[in-house]
């Protein structure tokens, strides 16, 4: 009898440590929604059994877990999808290779998946700093123009009190797109004098002293994050060999201006023709500028050199193809017609079969003489196989 008491005693303390030690919560199509909302963070592997890194990871993310079992209710959550179980989910997320790590805020994942050490240490520090707040301070506006860093995107809040669906709704903007732009906040009876119109949202463009007023409501969460994340995020950005991989698995083929270091001219160009001609097709189309001495290797697929730059070139993650004479790039309509013809399948076709017949000359009797685009050189960027379980070889 006392060995049965014993052994009773004994189970159900494993099944207390067991729940103790393991606070990653399952999500499923049924709660998902429901656990994403509740929190301002959550850390969520997907991940498949039989995969051999999955399984390699799960004990160091339920041990990284419990270095926020305590933390208040509704701040950090750490959660796991089984993609094999919850395939819809997997989809959902645009996951395709296990296991990989998102992080959401307030609901929605943010654009960079976590790409750090993959140890207990290294998962916590991480969560630990994405509840930091970012938000600069200010007393004034001559104390906003002391610590402002005009090299960078800025959005700046005035708010005659810190409290309110307003401020929340800039709190959470700022957080959610923390990694894009600087936020800076001032609060307090001050704001009022400063302020006519008492709370209030700008926007600060680098390199710049001109502020843009955001006229809507500050009560509408969907359009004010719509207007902070047009402001912040821009429509040309810089691809270095740090952030390539994420690039490249946002899937969009990549336009990139290949330029000398400091060629401000050749960028300005570039920027303006994506700006005037590119705008609506920028879910489209990756545009990006890149050091051309770094990436000399793209450049030798191409058969040019450091003396060629700057040109353009677009990879599709089949092929490369090369923009014609970058000087003549101030036409308009050239290079929306550079996209156009990438996403007709013409470039590729050209390419194969030289030019369409209609774009022949009549009077050249010489018969168009097929040729081969370079392979494309950032789809070696891929995912390492010694990383992850990709789930397509050919995914890029």
């Amino acid at each position: 009898m006392i060995a049965t008491s014993r052994s009773l005693i004994l189970a159900a303390l494993v099944s207390i440590l067991s729940s103790v030690q393991c606070v990653v919560t399952p999500l499923t199509s049924d709660n998902i929604d429901a656990i994403l909302q509740s929190n301002q963070i959550v850390f969520v592997s997907f991940h498949a059994d039989w995969c051999r890194f999955s399984q390699h990871l799960k004990p160091i993310f339920e041990e990284a877990s419990n270095k926020f079992a305590h933390n208040t209710a509704g701040q950090i959550a750490f959660a796991s999808v089984d993609c094999d179980r919850q395939p819809a989910l997997a989809q959902k997320y645009h996951v395709n290779k296990y296991p990989t790590l998102k992080l959401f805020r307030y609901g929605e994942p943010i654009k960079r998946e976590y790409r750090g050490q993959r140890s207990m240490e290294a998962l916590a520090e991480f969560v630990t700093k994405q509840v930091e707040s970012t938000v600069h301070h200010f007393n004034s506006k001559d104390d906003l123009e002391k610590q402002i860093d005009n090299s960078k995107r800025n959005i700046i809040g005035y708010f005659a009190q810190p409290s309110g669906e307003e401020y929340t709704n800039f709190q959470k903007i700022a957080s959610a797109l923390r990694d894009d732009c600087v936020f800076w906040v001032g609060a307090g009876e001050w704001v009022r004098q400063q302020v006519p119109q008492g709370n209030a949202l700008y926007s600060r463009a680098e390199n710049t002293m001109e502020d843009f007023a955001f006229t809507g409501s500050l009560q509408s969460y969907e359009f004010l994050k719509a207007w902070v994340a047009d402001k912040c995020v821009p429509l040309v950005r810089e691809i270095t060999f740090e952030n390539a991989e994420e690039l490249t698995e946002e899937g969009l083929p990549f336009l990139i201006l290949f330029r000398k270091p400091g060629d401000t001219a050749a960028e300005k160009t570039f920027i303006d023709a994506v700006t005037s001609e590119l705008a609506e097709v920028k879910t489209t189309v990756n545009c990006l500028l890149a050091d051309g001495k770094k990436f000399a290797h793209p450049l030798h697929h191409l058969g040019k050199n450091e003396k060629d730059l700057p040109l353009i070139a677009i990879d599709s993650f089949r092929h490369m193809y090369l923009f014609g004479d970058f000087s003549k790039l101030e036409n308009k309509g050239l290079l929306r017609q550079f996209i156009n013809d990438l996403h007709s399948g013409k470039l590729h076709r050209e390419f194969h079969n030289g030019p369409d017949p209609t774009q022949v000359d009549p009077n050249n009797k010489e018969k168009a003489t097929p040729s081969t685009p370079p392979e494309s050189i950032f789809k070696q960027l891929k995912p390492s196989d010694t990383r992850y379980s990709l789930l397509e070889h050919n995914e890029l």
